[in-house]
């Protein structure tokens, strides 16, 4: 069993312990000491938040869903909220506003790991329970972190493509440069390209920063450098939905160059299952934001735990949990029926998705 299981499993298995614990009342005696059924249960008058940069994103909506669910289950309250912007300097400031308000725990997904240190030792050592998501903050003091792995996402796309080539051709990357999450992927996809598919060349990679008409271009310009350009890939939806309309207008109406990206949207999801891309890497949003949650609750709560790990008795937290992997999926045509948010709402009986990004009252759903 790898590090990254085990971490998984130990977690799995203290989380279902203290459930298990709180099935029943009163004290248990177990040897000459006792143990106190304190279950696994929050106080209503617990807020936890999910903060996100540029909410209006739909990679966050299923991911709050999770969220909200767990803190449902845990009864205490929960809130979706973030900068509207794509600004690393505006997301600090939403930060420090939650801050004020003095929550249990913060759910964050830095834009960039160096911007979020100091604030997130500040809130560590105020009492607030910090755990990252998606991205994240190493360097800092944060409780714990959950992604679907950035390098996995490289790798599975460069894998898709570099077989779906047939292990030759080329093959060119749009970046956002700066977004350490986004970095990782794209760096990630050129060095498997390179070392496990020697007959593909990878040549350009272009700035796009999410924006879909410099996508578009930057495609264009690359096609007509080489004309037998076969895939691109890029780490977010929006360059995707440019670069699919470049490589549909090469090809006379029909997707000529295999366009593939990380996460999904509406849009992303019709053009898959048009044929005008080949894929998206998908996280586990729901899982993310989940188990996320349990994570950033136990950090809340170290008192409901006293592992072998000598940190009560130093003075700190035992809850630090370095790296936990939600999983992903290869979204293609065949599935993508799967991905829709608002379907996916309905579903939970919510009349919106704006309705579903509401308050966690502490109250499950069903």
């Amino acid at each position: 069993m790898g590090v990254k299981a085990r971490i998984f499993t130990v977690f799995i298995a203290i989380t279902l312990g203290i459930v298990f614990l709180g099935c029943g009342g009163g004290t248990s005696g177990v040897g000459s000491g006792e143990i106190r059924t304190v279950g696994l249960h929050g106080s209503p008058d617990e807020e936890y938040y999910q903060l996100n940069f540029v909410t209006g994103v739909e990679y966050w909506f299923p991911v709050y869903e999770g969220f909200k669910q767990a803190g449902n289950l845990l009864g205490v309250k929960t809130f979706y909220t973030g900068c509207t912007e794509y600004d690393a300097n505006r997301e600090v400031e939403v930060f420090e506003q939650t801050l004020a308000k003095n929550p249990k725990g913060i759910f964050l997904s830095p834009i960039t790991a160096e911007a979020f240190k100091e604030p997130v030792d500040r809130a560590i050592a105020q009492g607030v329970a910090i755990i990252t998501m998606a991205s994240d903050s190493p360097e800092s003091a944060r409780n714990g972190y959950i992604t679907s792995n950035n390098v996995n996402e490289g790798q599975h796309a460069a894998r898709a493509i570099g077989n779906a080539l047939g292990g030759r051709g080329k093959v060119m990357t749009l970046r956002n440069p700066g977004q350490t999450n986004h970095d990782i992927r794209i760096d990630t996809f050129i060095a498997t390209i390179r070392d496990e598919f020697p007959g593909i060349q990878v040549v350009a990679d272009s700035p796009s920063n999410q924006d879909p008409d410099r996508a578009y271009s930057a495609v264009m310009t690359v096609a007509q450098m080489h004309p037998d350009l076969g895939g691109v890939w890029m780490p977010e939806a929006n360059s995707a939905m440019g670069a699919s309309r470049a490589a549909v207008e090469l090809g006379g109406g029909k997707a000529k160059i295999l366009v593939i990206c990380a996460d999904v949207n509406e849009q992303i999801l019709d053009m898959l299952q048009t044929g005008d891309m080949f894929g998206a890497i998908n996280p586990d949003q729901g899982l993310q934001g989940f188990f996320g949650m349990l994570m950033l609750f136990m950090a809340a709560h170290p008192e409901l735990i006293d592992p072998m790990n000598g940190k009560k008795a130093m003075g700190q937290n035992p809850i630090y949990i370095p790296y936990m992997d939600n999983g992903l999926t290869l979204v293609t045509a065949q599935n993508a029926q799967y991905f829709y948010v608002d379907k996916y709402a309905a579903s939970l009986g919510y009349s919106s998705i704006q309705d579903m990004l509401g308050p966690g009252t502490g109250v499950p759903r069903r």
